[in-house]
């Protein structure tokens, strides 16, 4: 499957930005999606995932309450809805697939695109 992520940008501090990833090739919706980010000289982190039929959603704390992943199947698409954003969350934002089942781990997903800049202004 080939992921195409977009929709990043420079946004202010307490800002709002919607990321889009759209998937092509194999069906969609035999995956869990996830999002991860990387901000530079740091490790890939978790920031969010959701299952094949979008009924599980996980979050680490750093994002809870403010980030929102959801999955249109119909699309082949999966979105990460980001408010009250914060200089912290700049960062290079990836989307992966994982055929593996649920999952969190960056290790376990096996599709990657090719990743969307996200910069958060003080």
């Amino acid at each position: 499957v080939q992921l195409q992520a977009s929709g990043g940008g420079l946004v202010q501090t307490g800002g709002s930005l919607r990321l889009s990833c759209a998937a092509s090739g194999r069906t969609f919706n035999i995956y869990t999606m996830g999002w991860f980010r990387q901000a530079p000289g740091q490790e890939r982190e978790f920031v969010a995932a959701i299952n094949r039929n979008g009924g599980r959603l996980s979050y680490p704390d750093s994002v809870k309450g403010r980030f929102t992943i959801s999955r249109d199947n119909a699309e082949n698409t999966v979105y990460l809805q980001m408010n009250s954003l914060k200089p912290e969350d700049t960062a290079v934002y990836y989307c992966a697939a994982a055929v593996s089942g649920y999952t969190s781990d960056w290790y376990d997903y096996a599709y990657w695109g090719q990743g969307t800049l996200v910069t958060v202004s003080s």
